[in-house]
């Protein structure tokens, strides 16, 4: 998908319409707790929840592998205070998941490794940003819509089965969502759409995301 940034970004205005947005900004750390939650061991659907948690902190952790690939090579640029900041909210969300991960004895997939060094902190981190700027912000772009869109189906699976057992859930994966989102728009303000063969990238690079995707619910 090839557009001019001020089109890019409206196109993705589906993906907030009709869904509750938790208050947050570019920058501001939110805390989301489970103070008094419906979900626990007995009452939820195991299975549902084990591949929600188990893919979203996979996800989240190669989100890490690619920040710090990006900081590895354009750190001193211009764009490292950016990809700094963008890369502290993902370390906020993977710490999230981490704990979701031990209060809901749910086991990490197996790939963790395959995807730290071959898949994301090699070609998706440093290897995009070896491009350029442009690049690195072309995979942020690419990343961040996947995640955003992946995150919209688990919170339409969430919400038909029981929006106020899940709220607490609910609430996690929208405010994380957004995030995403916000990210994805910042890539698209610092010239993603100037990388080389953009539209190419691009579409490489959200085919990984989807297999990834499936692979880290699996297994």
């Amino acid at each position: 998908m090839n557009c001019a940034g001020a089109v890019a970004a409206p196109s993705l205005r589906w993906l907030r319409l009709g869904i509750w947005r938790p208050l947050s900004a570019y920058g501001r750390r939110i805390s989301v707790r489970f103070y008094s939650s419906r979900m626990t061991l007995d009452t939820i659907n195991r299975a549902a929840v084990d591949r929600i948690i188990r893919v979203d902190h996979a996800g989240e952790y190669g989100a890490n592998r690619i920040y710090a690939g990006q900081m590895a090579v354009l750190g001193r640029s211009s764009v490292g205070p950016i990809i700094q900041k963008m890369w502290d909210q993902e370390k906020d969300h993977l710490k999230k998941f981490n704990e979701l991960m031990v209060t809901f004895r749910v086991r990490p997939t197996v790939l963790m490794p395959f995807w730290n060094v071959m898949g994301f902190a090699l070609a998706l981190g440093a290897g995009t940003a070896l491009l350029g700027k442009e690049g690195a912000m072309a995979c942020t772009v690419a990343v961040e819509e996947s995640i955003a869109h992946h995150y919209n189906n688990q919170i339409r699976t969430l919400m038909e089965e029981d929006p106020d057992k899940y709220e607490e859930l609910l609430q996690v994966i929208k405010k994380f969502r957004d995030e995403e989102l916000e990210h994805h728009d910042i890539g698209l303000d610092h010239d993603a759409e100037l990388a080389p063969a953009y539209a190419v990238l691009k579409s490489v690079i959200q085919a990984g995301c989807k297999a990834a995707i499936y692979l880290s619910e699996r297994f």
